[in-house]
């Protein structure tokens, strides 16, 4: 079943929209300000995402290109109002993939979702995120907020590992046979620690990775601030 995370803030609208598209083997979750919508987004990329244009904290361009830059292959359809051709061209510059203008029938709407899914395939599991970071499997590309992150390969693979379980704890020793021990790699503990050091330091000591004393350590999500630039 495919994922919907639809921004809208029309309540009767977004009813209708998600009471068809469950009817038609879609799941639908709605969002009522973009705000939500990053949050969730942050703890699971879905299959395709349907933006709004006017939306009560923000507009549905500038909506599509934070998602663009963090999550580049999830498809991405803009809804707007008839006549607002400037709209359009806006959201396509942004990042968006397609259009439908409202009114649309909700037939028009599954075609074009289709379409979209048949062309990028399903790429709800590709993106792992948590508060600012977040983590490209198809490219191998990490992110913090806007910036490229540069890892090496064991700190590729340790933070791969922390996502891949994020909200529970793993043991050292869990993750020394998964990332090293894997690979006929036998290290000491102290290597470990060094990775994760320097992982943090390139995540700029990003609140999400939680130590659990004298047993591992724990994904998990929080508000991340943006730095000042």
């Amino acid at each position: 079943m495919t994922m919907v995370y639809y921004a809208e803030d029309d309540e009767t609208i977004a009813d209708r929209v998600r009471e068809y598209l469950s009817g038609r083997g879609f799941a639908v979750r709605l969002f009522g300000r973009i705000a939500d919508a990053k949050q969730a987004l942050f703890s699971q990329c879905p299959g395709i995402m349907l933006v709004d244009w006017n939306m009560p904290d923000g507009r549905g361009d500038a909506f599509c290109r934070w998602i663009r830059a963090r999550f580049p292959q999830l498809p991405v359809i803009f809804l707007t109002v008839r006549g607002e051709g400037r709209d359009i061209v806006s959201g396509f510059q942004n990042g968006a993939d397609d259009y439908v203008v409202k009114p649309f029938l909700l037939e028009v709407l599954e075609s074009r979702m289709r379409a979209l899914l048949r062309r990028a395939g399903d790429i709800s599991g590709q993106y792992l995120s948590c508060g600012a970071i977040s983590l490209d499997q198809g490219r191998r590309e990490v992110f913090y907020e806007k910036d490229a992150v540069s890892l090496t390969p064991a700190e590729y693979a340790l933070l791969l590992y922390l996502l891949q379980n994020k909200g529970q704890t793993v043991t050292r020793e869990q993750i020394l046979e998964k990332i090293w021990d894997s690979n006929g790699s036998f290290v000491n503990d102290n290597t470990l620690t060094v990775t994760m050091k320097r992982l943090r330091e390139k995540l700029r000591q990003c609140p999400c990775i939680k130590t659990v004393r004298s047993v591992g350590y724990r994904m998990e999500d929080v508000e991340c601030l943006p730095e000042k630039r």
